[in-house]
């Protein structure tokens, strides 16, 4: 008798089930009809960009569901490197570092993924996504075959990739294309070499199948460095470009394969001290249309940008830093919200492909929490010792952020003055030193502000023997073009009349650390200041409880600064960002619910650097319900000339 076969366990069958339609998806390039083919049928796509590291986790599926209500078919993000190994060696994948999660999110959602896995991004994030310690050889030759930059690539892929390889489309994956570097056309290295040594190193983690590409401007110069074999050629142009001329730069590349723009701009970035950008959704969509209609994919950029929390956003050159708020006048606004170029955009994508049915989430409910006061703790200066527990680095001459190994917030520099300056003496650094703003004090007394490319010399007056403090921050760091090896602090010697200052004691300071491990706690300056002396970079504490019988709190709120100069702002140990209301755009900031806290008081701690506000109420920030990006006001001179001791400011 012929035993019979044993049941095949449920389990097991189901795996081989799913495994077979596993292998049998693929997403492949179908040269011979201009088209992606996605398990063999034609397809193209409608793509939006967000970026994981500007949203938090909190509300990573509020977003994407919104992305996929608007018609998308996909998601484009990139992977910025120094978000997850700011230091080296030290990776950070959890919380909203977690990009497993969030591919794993957007699978779940349908979402297809187009990944920009760097190792350079750009993205108006600092130092286009490398990380600082780069800068630790200062010689390196970033975006090149330099050896020491490609042993850190190497490494850093090393660990990257394999955790992308299960999530790609053939393994079962939400990710259809992969984009290696970005715009290196742009790039003045234009090293072949450093392309096909990332080729290699893609193809060793990912395998074969997945397609990569590369990414330029429509233009057929900036192809002819960007461009490799084996590298799929993509363009990218913005709304009101001639269409089929942009394309047909793609085409002097690619002859044959589907039509894509991997960045069709939404909206476009600021910059301190500038207008806030605004593109008509009118000219937006006539262009997308007439994309859509030649059949090309096409990726939006950005659909929602998000917020540059804590130190994370980039500067152009000549310089010029973004600030906090990354709202790119998107169809998404910074806080998620429903926008009427979202359904504008929605309209044009609904010509071309069927949208999902059912209700799009609606943007979240903003909260005025009112007035805070706060008061004042104490100077930066004063709390040494708490910001800075290892105590100073000591050196002749200064030393850069990454030599001291810090690479992001502030670092004071402090010598003694070698000579009498009774009458108003120079102060300034050779070559533009200040990288990027100095707050000058002598004894705890201001005496004006150095910034890079704007106030390269002041003038000072102090006793021989007194402290001179130069308390200097790195406002970001360029993100774009060749000068991205951007080194931060006092990059050359100071100079005091004629004579080069030295000896210096070199304090890092880690303010985060001090403000989640109890800076409020300190005890506040024992003597009373004088006007003078509250000009002086200091800190600024206070909190506010949210009632627990009104539903549905805590909710989104923004915090407006009336009064307050330029600084830095901590809630409930979450660094918040930078506000700069009197150079503006932007004059309010997104603070998200899920910092918040109806359980105990929430804490607030300011670091004004320049000037608080002056008279009756004094220290007050407002939480409202309305954001307030686009109020350019100029930098106030008044200010200035009140911080000035010796005059000598330059063009502030």
């Amino acid at each position: 008798m012929v035993p019979s076969p044993l049941p095949i366990p449920t389990w097991l069958l189901l795996f081989f089930i799913s495994s077979a339609a596993a292998l049998q998806r693929t997403f492949e390039i179908d040269y011979n009809s201009n088209c992606f083919r996605k398990d063999g049928q034609p397809f193209r796509y409608i793509s939006g960009s967000i970026h994981y590291s500007r949203v938090p986790r909190f509300y990573w599926k509020d977003r994407l569901l919104k992305m996929k209500m608007a018609g998308l078919d996909a998601i484009q993000l990139y992977v910025p490197w120094n978000f997850h190994e700011s230091e080296p060696g030290k990776y950070q994948f959890t919380g909203d570092h977690d990009i497993e999660a969030f591919l794993q999110m957007a699978n779940d959602l349908e979402l297809l993924v187009i990944l920009r896995a760097g190792p350079y991004i750009c993205a108006e994030w600092d130092m286009g996504g490398l990380p600082a310690w780069l800068l630790e050889k200062e010689s390196i030759v970033l975006r090149s075959s330099d050896a020491d930059y490609l042993a850190a690539v190497s490494r850093w892929m090393g660990v990257l990739l394999p955790k992308m390889k299960p999530l790609l489309y053939q393994n079962g994956g939400p990710i259809i294309t992969v984009q290696v570097e970005n715009e290196y056309g742009s790039y003045f290295t234009c090293d072949y070499d450093y392309l096909r040594h990332l080729v290699k190193l893609f193809r060793q983690h990912l395998g074969d199948e997945v397609i990569l590409f590369t990414t330029d401007g429509a233009d057929v110069g900036l192809l002819r460095c960007g461009a490799l074999q084996g590298l799929y050629v993509t363009v990218d142009f913005g709304p009101g470009t001639n269409v089929t001329a942009a394309f047909l730069s793609q085409r002097h590349s690619e002859p044959r394969g589907p039509l894509v723009n991997s960045e069709f701009y939404t909206g476009w970035l600021d910059h301190w001290g500038q207008r806030h950008s605004v593109v008509p959704s009118q000219v937006i969509v006539k262009t997308l249309n007439e994309i859509l209609m030649l059949g090309a994919n096409v990726n939006l950029y950005v659909f929602i940008g998000g917020t540059n929390f804590g130190f994370w956003n980039g500067a152009n050159m000549p310089y010029a830093p973004q600030p906090t708020s990354y709202d790119y006048n998107a169809p998404l606004s910074e806080a998620g919200d429903l926008t009427e170029k979202y359904f504008a955009i929605r309209e044009v994508i609904r010509k071309y492909k069927k949208i999902p049915e059912g209700p799009i989430p609606p943007s979240t409910p903003k909260y005025a929490y009112g007035q805070i006061a706060l008061v004042k703790l104490n100077t930066v200066a004063e709390l040494l010792n708490t910001l800075c527990q290892g105590g100073p680095i000591k050196s002749i001459y200064p030393l850069t952020f990454v030599q001291v190994k810090q690479y992001f917030g502030f670092v004071l520099y402090r010598t003694t003055l070698p000579q009498n300056c009774t009458e108003p003496t120079p102060l300034f650094t050779v070559l533009d030193g200040i990288h990027d703003r100095a707050y000058v004090t002598i004894d705890g007394v201001p005496q004006g502000i150095l910034e890079r490319g704007k106030s390269i010399l002041i003038n000072i007056t102090g006793k021989a023997g007194a402290d001179l403090d130069l308390l200097v921050e790195n406002m970001g760091r360029v993100n774009y073009g060749r000068y991205n090896n951007d080194f931060k602090g006092l990059v050359t010697n100071v100079t005091l009349g004629n004579d080069t200052l030295s000896y210096w004691r070199i304090f890092p300071l880690d303010i985060d650390s001090a403000v989640l491990y109890g800076l409020q706690n300190q005890s506040p300056a024992s003597q009373p200041l004088s006007d003078t002396q509250l000009l002086a970079p200091a800190f600024y504490v206070g909190s506010f409880s949210i009632p627990t019988g009104i539903p549905d709190l805590p909710q989104d709120s923004f915090i407006k600064f009336t009064g307050w100069t330029k600084g830095q702002i901590w809630i409930n140990g979450f660094n918040l960002g930078r506000y700069w209301p009197a150079r503006g755009p932007q004059v309010t900031l997104f603070v998200p619910r899920h910092i918040l806290t109806t359980s105990a008081p929430n804490n607030i701690t300011v670091l004004e650097l320049e000037r608080p506000p002056q008279g009756e109420g004094k220290y007050i920030v407002e939480f409202v319900d309305t954001p307030i990006l686009n109020a350019t006001l100029g930098y106030d001179m008044k200010i200035v000339q009140l911080f000035s001791r010796g005059g000598g400011l330059g063009n502030l």
